[in-house]
């Protein structure tokens, strides 16, 4: 069994701020770190730290050997990562305030360009359209464009499709929504999907729902039924990729065989333990950790 992660590839800009900036405010940042991040890496990171078989599919900007390195560096194989020389690496500015908070401005740099009409990219999406069996997962998120064809050629072959409604655009979610088995969504996104379809959180039509909540811990609803995820006390140190944290090692546990229950423990475990530490991919903790922990 393998999760095919199909997402983005950011580099990350850390900058620790007193306080998010308000509209038209300067401020001061006291420390600045680069790290490597994008929903789909850090998704991509956590499910291979948790212990499945992940391929990475995406792409990185032109020359760009330190993200390859950074990627084998965090255990992911870079064989299915295009190199595209027209565009930059993406790139995501984060403030981080003394609680933890954060706001991200992303720039989609190759992201953009993970599309089944580029050149270099169409040989990758093939490869995972040819390779993928009922046994795997796909996990998807709302960085990169090339989401339905895959969404829908996965889930025909009767594979697992898991895909992250962030960030938020309603068309967007729309138009993946019948081709997908699990939807994942934080409180806020559960409120702008509720608004833009004028329907209950809980009436979505999706096989699958996980609503994750930070501190308050988790919801899964399925065929009727609601699982929660314990919540697990800690103090925040960053929140930057928890959600990610989250999804990857909930759809590794899937993958792996736990129940719905211990998916959801053992996912919750794990962003709590990611936000006791700053960045983003290098800061996902191991299996080991998260076993450990509590």
């Amino acid at each position: 069994m393998t999760i095919y992660c199909l997402g983005s590839i950011n580099i990350d800009n850390f900058y620790a701020v007193p306080h998010l900036p308000a509209p038209g405010e300067t401020i001061v940042s006291s420390e600045f770190r680069q790290g490597l991040g994008g929903k789909g890496v850090n998704q991509s990171v956590a499910a291979n730290k948790a212990g499945s078989e992940v391929r990475h599919v995406g792409a990185v900007g032109r020359a760009d050997d330190r993200v390859l390195n950074w990627l084998q560096d965090l255990g992911l194989n870079t064989d299915w990562i295009a190199r595209i020389s027209e565009t930059e690496t993406g790139h995501a500015n984060i403030s981080v305030d003394a609680h933890g908070e954060n706001a991200i401005v992303i720039a989609a740099g190759a992201n953009a360009t993970v599309r089944a009409d580029h050149p270099v990219v169409r040989p990758i999406l093939d490869r995972l359209d040819a390779e993928v069996t009922s046994t795997d997962t796909l996990m998807l998120q709302n960085e990169i464009p090339a989401q339905p064809r895959l969404a829908k050629a996965c889930r025909d072959k009767g594979a697992r499709v898991i895909y992250s409604a962030a960030p938020f655009e309603g068309r967007a979610v729309r138009e993946i929504l019948p081709h997908i088995t699990t939807l994942v969504v934080n409180a806020v996104e559960a409120e702008q999907l509720s608004a833009e379809l004028e329907t209950d959180i809980a009436q979505i039509p999706v096989p699958q729902l996980l609503v994750t909540r930070g501190p308050d811990g988790a919801e899964y609803h399925s065929d009727g039924q609601v699982f929660h995820a314990r919540p697990v006390a800690v103090e925040p140190v960053d929140t930057t990729g928890a959600g990610d944290t989250f999804a990857g090692y909930f759809a590794a546990g899937l993958d792996q065989g736990m129940s719905i229950q211990q998916s959801l423990d053992l996912a919750a475990k794990a962003a709590a333990l990611k936000v006791t530490r700053r960045g983003t991919a290098d800061a996902i903790p191991t299996r080991a950790e998260v076993d450990a922990f509590r």
